[in-house]
C-alpha cells in the first residue's frame, strides 16, 4: 500500500479555487493508473491518493515509489496552465497470507507521518517489526552506540588471480543486553527510520580505522569496505563528516552502496560519491543485479569495483541462465575499467567457474565467514585462503574445458 499526499495542495487551491482543487486526486488517480495498470487507486482524501497492488517481491515497491516520484515531477496541466505537485509518500509492504489490512493501513500512516518530516518516501515492512518497535529499537541503539554494544566482522575478499587478500568488508553486529547478537537485518531498518544511520555508519568508519591501524602494525595492509545507507548520501552534513575522518586518519577505506540507493536522489548521490574517489575511498556497487540495474547511473558512478548479488553466485553450478548473466556482467564491468567481486561463494565449483570467467575478486563462506579483527590477523598470518584443497583445482580444470569448449 502507498499513500500519496500533495504537500502544496493548500496554494493550488488558493491559486485554482476550491472546485478545481478538489478534482486534483482525480487526475493523480488518472495518470497513475495509466502508469501502473495493476494497482487499484482511490482518492482517499482532496490531497490523497491510495494505492494498493500485490507483486511477487516485497522490493518491487521500490520500483513503485520511483515511478510515483517521477509520475508527480511531469507538470499537469490544470485549467490551461501547467502545475508542479509536491507530493511525500508513505509506504508498507507485507506478505499477502501473513497481513493484517489495518495494520497495512496503520504502517502506510505511520510511514507517512515520517516521510512529511523528511519531504520524501518511507517505507515500512509489515512483516518486520512495526512502526513502534522500530521506534524503540532506534531509541536502543542510540544507547548501544553510546555504550559500545556494537562490533565490527571481517570478511576477507581473495583476488582470484594473485590469490592475495587486498581488502575485506566490515559486517557490524550488536551485542544486544538481552536479545544476544543481534544482525544487521534487525536493527538496520530501525536505524534508518529512526534517523540512527549516520550515527551508526560513523561508528563504524571510526571502529574500521582504528581496526584498521592495528592491521597495519601487524603488516597486513587491507583496504576495509564499509556499506553505506542510501539515505546518507544526500545527507551533506554525514559526508562533511566522513570525509573529514578518513582524511584525518589517511585511512584506506571503501564505501559499498547500491544502485537503488542512487536511484533515490542521483544528483546528490552522485556528487557525494565523487567527493568520496576524491580523497581516495574506493566505491563499490554492491548488490548488483539484485534491484533496478541501470546503465544510465552505472556509467556516471565513480566506481572501481562492482559485486555480483549472491543471488546468481548460490545458484551459478545449478542454473542455465546465471552463468549467462554473471559472465555478462564481469565483460561489462571490465569494459566500464571495474573489477568484480562476486559474494555468496561457498562451493568450490562456483569458485572454479567464476576463475574461468575472469571473475577478480571472491568473497564468501568457502573462503572465510565473517570473523573479529584479532581472528583476521591470525587468518592472515596463517596464509588460510592459499590452503586450496584439490577439490577446487580439480572442478577449475573440469569446468575450464567445458566453459571454453561451449
Amino acid at each position: 500500500m502507498v499513500l500519496a499526499e500533495i504537500t502544496n495542495f493548500a496554494a493550488l487551491r488558493r491559486h485554482l479555487g476550491c472546485a478545481r482543487a478538489d478534482l486534483l486526486t482525480a487526475d493523480v488517480v488518472s495518470r497513475f493508473a495509466a502508469a501502473l495498470p495493476d494497482a487499484r487507486l482511490s482518492a482517499a482524501s482532496r490531497s490523497m491518493v491510495e494505492l494498493t497492488m500485490e507483486s511477487g517481491e516485497a522490493s518491487d515497491l521500490d520500483r513503485v515509489l520511483e515511478r510515483l516520484r517521477e509520475l508527480c515531477d511531469a507538470p499537469f496541466n490544470l485549467e490551461g496552465e501547467e502545475h508542479r505537485l509536491k507530493a511525500v509518500f508513505g509506504a508498507a509492504v507485507g506478505r499477502a497470507s501473513q497481513t493484517d489490512d489495518v495494520r497495512l493501513v496503520e504502517e502506510a500512516e505511520a510511514a507517512l507521518l515520517e516521510a512529511r518530516g523528511a519531504d520524501g518516501a518511507v517505507k515500512h515492512d509489515v512483516t518486520g517489526p512495526g512502526a513502534r518497535e522500530l521506534r524503540r529499537m532506534a531509541d536502543e541503539l542510540r544507547v548501544a552506540i553510546a555504550e559500545n554494544q556494537l562490533l565490527l566482522l571481517y570478511q576477507p575478499k581473495v583476488h582470484v588471480r594473485r590469490q592475495e587478500i587486498g581488502s575485506a568488508e566490515a559486517l557490524v553486529r550488536w551485542r544486544h543486553p538481552e536479545r544476544g547478537l543481534v544482525l544487521p537485518g534487525d536493527f538496520i531498518a530501525a536505524a534508518e527510520n529512526g534517523g540512527v544511520i549516520d550515527l551508526l555508519t560513523l561508528w563504524t568508519i571510526r571502529q574500521a580505522i582504528a581496526d584498521q591501524r592495528r592491521l597495519s602494525a601487524a603488516g597486513h595492509d587491507l583496504r576495509v569496505f564499509i556499506n553505506i545507507s542510501g539515505q546518507l548520501l544526500a545527507d551533506n552534513a554525514f559526508v562533511d563528516a566522513a570525509c573529514h575522518l578518513v582524511a584525518e586518519a589517511d585511512a584506506k577505506l571503501g564505501f559499498e552502496v547500491t544502485e537503488t540507493s542512487v536511484i533515490r536522489d542521483p544528483q546528490s548521490a552522485i556528487a557525494n560519491l565523487q567527493r568520496f574517489a576524491d580523497i581516495g575511498i574506493v566505491i563499490a556497487i554492491d548488490d548488483y543485479g539484485a534491484g533496478l540495474s541501470s546503465l544510465a547511473y552505472l556509467k556516471q558512478l565513480p566506481a572501481r569495483e562492482l559485486k555480483i548479488d549472491k543471488l546468481f553466485v548460490t545458484q551459478l553450478t545449478s542454473s542455465n541462465r546465471d552463468p549467462l548473466i554473471v559472465r555478462s556482467t564481469i565483460d561489462l564491468a571490465h569494459a566500464l575499467e571495474m573489477e568484480v567481486v562476486a559474494e555468496g561463494v561457498e562451493t568450490h565449483a562456483a569458485l572454479a567457474l567464476l576463475t574461468v570467467m575472469g571473475c577478480d575478486m571472491v568473497q564468501g563462506f568457502l573462503i572465510s565467514r565473517p570473523i573479529a579483527v584479532e581472528a583476521l590477523m591470525t587468518y592472515l598470518e596463517e596464509d588460510r585462503h592459499h590452503q586450496a584443497p584439490e577439490d577446487t583445482r580439480a572442478s577449475f580444470n573440469r569446468l575450464a574445458t567445458a566453459w571454453k569448449r561451449g
